[in-house]
């Protein structure tokens, strides 16, 4: 996968093995990266920034 690949929710939800309700809470707390918008119905986020989230994660567990 590309560092510039946009994933959409549902492999964002697969990845972090997250709830999608609980992936939107985290983003209005200001704990998960911001979407980018796609379009007018539609966003994404950044593989980069997805995968940082989870190296933090790891990080804060040990």
């Amino acid at each position: 996968m590309s560092e510039k690949q946009i994933l959409r929710i549902a492999d964002v939800a697969k990845m972090t093995g997250l709830s999608r309700p609980t992936i939107y809470l985290h983003i209005r707390k200001d704990k998960f990266p911001r979407q980018i918008k796609l379009g007018a119905r539609a966003s994404g986020w950044l593989l980069s920034d997805v995968q940082a989230w989870i190296d933090g994660r790891i990080e804060a567990s040990k």
